[in-house]
């Protein structure tokens, strides 16, 4: 069972990508199974500060295969920016693979999302706006165009009347519906040839590769995006991303066996962050969350927009790991609250009276919700670039144990900085 994964624990923005970029040294693949270029998986090297949305954070690691798996959608013109990007910084990207049966996200697909939120007005879900959501729709659907189409993109007869079908469906709804400005079929149709010619060299079926990878007892590091609290059936809908970034996602985004994962890692902050509309229980709307916001520049690394900020809400975080089955945890930004002169934890929910200890699945409801806190004392000792946790002021060793006992998961990681070396290993997380 060589199958690892990384998930995101909260409304992501955990530090998912330093971590995957950490743990890539001990692995043979790094996998992507959800989302697509709404994600923004930040990593810093020698070579720079790299903001990933679609190549997984495996990339800079030599020895490193990277699959972006059939769960994601891809927008061409991004990954292919993206891959021109690492190229001219020095890294090899010939050893990316993509899923011929992954979904492309196509130019009216990022139209229609942006016409789609703004006709949403004061309802707005928040979505980035990168055509993500009706991608996903038109793989529902059963009229989308995968990645493997664009190997044949050449073949009129048989590309050409599926493009052109698909298109008309959407030109109508942009111009009858939203007042939007048709596309151009011998446009996109240009586009997919240019698109077809410069990725067909990174084209697989890679579900097959990472079955005989397993096979193998190679280590295959599971990348995932976003977080658990928006995945679409088990997150805070309608205010969740439109694929499943949480355990479940990994098996169907990849094609990979459940008894191939031996552990699940979840990703917490050491308190809150999410983006868009959507209840946020310990939302600090105070100086407290302002003063945490700037220390941490928490603006999205996908579209800068600042992210709303709270306490640790462990209520939420034992929620999350009992549905991915967590295994271990590793904590990022503690270093964040350090000189705080107190810090908090919400323990429970209070509702209509009573304290609950269980998310409501009802977003009405759990916007009623006020958090039950407990404070913990701060400390004044930095926790920054800390690699030991003997090193840790004692007041922040209560708090990550007082964390371990709300999320129910051993805490075997925590970064405490942005870089590799800033991280402390408690207990290795992949067997070498």
């Amino acid at each position: 069972m060589p199958g690892y994964a990384v998930i995101g624990g909260q409304w992501g923005d955990e530090g998912k990508g330093k971590i995957v970029d950490f743990l890539s040294q001990d692995t043979q693949y790094v996998v992507r199974y959800s989302g697509g270029n709404n994600a923004g998986h930040t990593v810093i090297n020698k070579l720079g500060q790299f903001a990933l949305h679609l190549v997984p954070a495996g990339i800079f690691w030599p020895k490193v295969t990277c699959v972006i798996g059939n769960g994601v959608v891809v927008d061409p013109g991004v990954l292919l920016e993206e891959i021109a990007t690492l190229e001219k910084a020095g890294v090899n990207t010939s050893r990316l693979l993509i899923s011929d049966r992954a979904h492309l996200i196509m130019p009216y697909h990022v139209a229609l999302d942006q016409l789609e939120e703004r006709a949403k007005g004061s309802q707005a879900i928040g979505t980035t706006g990168k055509g993500v959501g009706p991608a996903y729709m038109d793989k529902v659907g059963r009229v989308g165009i995968r990645v493997g189409e664009l190997l044949d993109v050449d073949n009129e007869e048989v590309f050409l009347p599926h493009l052109d079908h698909v298109l008309k469906q959407k030109n109508a709804i942009i111009t009858k519906v939203y007042g939007g400005e048709p596309f151009s079929l011998a446009e996109i149709y240009q586009k997919c040839l240019e698109w077809g010619d410069l990725l067909r060299p990174y084209i697989q079926p890679t579900e097959m590769v990472l079955q005989e990878a397993i096979a193998s007892g190679d280590n295959v590091l599971i990348e995932g995006a976003q977080g658990a609290m928006l995945d679409i059936d088990h997150g805070t809908y309608p205010y969740v991303t439109s694929s499943s970034p949480s355990i479940g996602g990994a098996y169907t985004g990849l094609g990979i066996p459940p008894q191939s994962i031996a552990g699940s890692l979840g990703v917490f902050k050491a308190y809150t962050t999410r983006v868009g509309g959507g209840p946020l229980v310990t939302e600090l709307n105070d100086a407290t969350g302002d003063k945490i916001r700037e220390l941490a520049w928490e603006y999205g690394a996908t579209t800068g927009r600042p992210r709303r900020v709270g306490w640790f809400d462990g209520v939420a975080a034992r929620y999350s790991a009992n549905l991915n089955g967590f295994t271990s945890i590793v904590l990022t930004r503690l270093d964040v609250l350090d000189g705080f002169p107190s810090v908090k934890v919400c323990v429970g929910y209070q509702l209509d009276g009573k304290v609950v200890d269980r998310i409501p699945s009802n977003v009405a409801i759990l916007a009623r919700c006020q958090p039950v806190y407990e404070e913990f004392e701060g400390w004044d000792q930095p926790t920054a670039s800390a690699t030991e946790m003997e090193k840790l002021p004692p007041n922040a060793l209560k708090y990550v144990h007082r964390l371990e006992e709300l999320i129910g998961v051993p805490i075997d990681l925590i970064s405490t900085g942005p870089r590799r070396e800033e991280t402390i290993v408690n207990r290795p997380f992949i067997k070498r």
